[in-house]
């Protein structure tokens, strides 16, 4: 039986036997994850029977199409930061020591010595489709055509899923100073993720779940109040952000056109002089356009930074995106976003940035400046190479239908 007809008979028939079923199925990815959260077996164990209660108490409202083996990695995650709040720093002491204490010294134990730490933290960095793809590959250790049928998408598919997960994983562990092939990474999570959790455990959580806590101890129970909180502000906050999206794609804000220039850098500012932009400047903004350039800067750094081209591609004047500058564009980390001013700018300088304007100012006489675009904001980003680009995306908005046109070098 799938896991969804299991969980059926149980909140349909409250059938123990198929709750019990579930447990068994799925306890060791569970108590490990949570494991690799605190470092404690006892703690984990605690927190295992708290996503079973959890599991127990929410079955009924759980979509039919869902993957509980994703669900069940994410409310572990969750239930571990709510376990993790009062004493995170001692526990990752404890994590660490452990982790340094236990593992061998091979060259595969070395490799998960200095990936389990930051393991998690890289799941969480993927999305949810990346992170069920490499959670049912590499932690359940399925076959492709088995992780293709949970995903419901062709096994070709399914390979490239997997692996485009596995390279930002990679490249995720290698800015923070974890270089290491592909192969090496997927075999150490594959033989080092997840580990058999106490024999007993499993009885003992059925039981508990089956209750919904009714028995567990205080602190069980505070937990799992904690956890459930937590899932909701999660669900809330994504809510929010599909909410956004959603009026951006209907167009029901201000449209907005982005220009990129790449211009190389050059020694000497182009700004002979700059102001700020005050609180009554973003408000006026705001209110004149429906967001602020800091935000409208935010929201399409973000977008690069995920690769959505869908989104990014309402940035840009025809809809249109080129793969070469998705390649340019692909995995973006904004580093820093800085405070938005105005500014005038020097046409020597901006003449030495991008020579192919100096047709547009012929005949401008000695004027040696001239009132630039609107706004600038300054950045540092990370490029998908590794690469840290900074500069000023140039913003503005002086047109009649009071649009925004990033006009700016990346």
């Amino acid at each position: 039986m799938s896991d969804m007809e299991l969980l059926r008979d149980y909140n349909r028939q409250g059938s123990e036997e198929a709750f019990a079923a579930l447990v068994q199925r799925h306890i060791n990815l569970v108590y490990s994850v949570a494991f690799r959260h605190v470092g404690i077996a006892t703690h984990a164990e605690e927190i295992t029977q708290a996503v079973f209660v959890i599991l127990a108490r929410k079955a009924a409202s759980l979509r039919p199409d869902i993957l509980l083996e994703g669900w069940l990695y994410k409310t572990t995650r969750l239930t571990s930061f709510s376990f993790l709040r009062g004493e995170r720093r001692r526990q990752f002491r404890e994590q660490e020591a452990y982790m340094q204490s236990t593992l061998q010294e091979s060259a595969g134990a070395s490799a998960w010595n200095q990936l389990a730490p930051l393991l998690d933290e890289a799941m969480s960095r993927l999305g949810e489709k990346d992170r069920d793809a490499v959670m049912l590959r590499f932690l359940k250790e399925k076959s492709l055509c088995e992780v293709a049928a949970a995903l419901r998408v062709s096994e070709a598919a399914a390979q490239r899923r997997v692996l485009r997960a596995v390279e930002k994983l990679r490249l995720f562990f290698t800015r923070r100073g974890v270089v290491l092939p592909a192969a090496v990474l997927t075999a150490a999570i594959s033989a080092n993720s997840v580990q058999a959790a106490p024999v007993a455990l499993a009885k003992s959580v059925t039981a508990m779940a089956i209750t919904k806590g009714a028995a567990a101890s205080t602190s069980t129970l505070t937990l799992i109040k904690g956890a459930l909180k937590i899932m909701i502000w999660t669900k809330a906050k994504t809510a929010i952000v599909a909410g956004a999206a959603v009026i951006l794609a209907v167009g029901t804000v201000t449209p907005i056109a982005v220009h990129v220039v790449h211009q190389r850098e050059a020694e000497a500012s182009i700004f002979t002089s700059k102001t700020e932009l005050t609180d009554a400047d973003n408000a006026a903004y705001q209110l004149q356009t429906g967001t602020t350039p800091a935000e409208m800067a935010q929201t399409f750094f973000d977008a690069c930074s995920r690769e959505d081209w869908s989104t990014v591609g309402k940035f840009w004047p025809d809809n249109t995106l080129k793969d070469g500058t998705k390649k340019y564009l692909g995995g973006m980390e904004v580093i820093s976003l800085g405070k938005p001013f105005k500014g005038r700018t020097s046409i020597a300088a901006l003449l030495e940035l991008q020579p192919n304007l100096r047709d547009q100012f012929k005949g401008m006489g000695n004027q040696k400046d001239f009132q630039g675009p609107q706004v600038y904001i300054p950045y540092e980003i990370r490029l998908k190479d590794g690469t840290v680009k900074k500069w000023q995306l140039a913003i503005r908005c002086d047109n009649p239908d009071k649009r925004w046109y990033f006009d700016g070098g990346l």
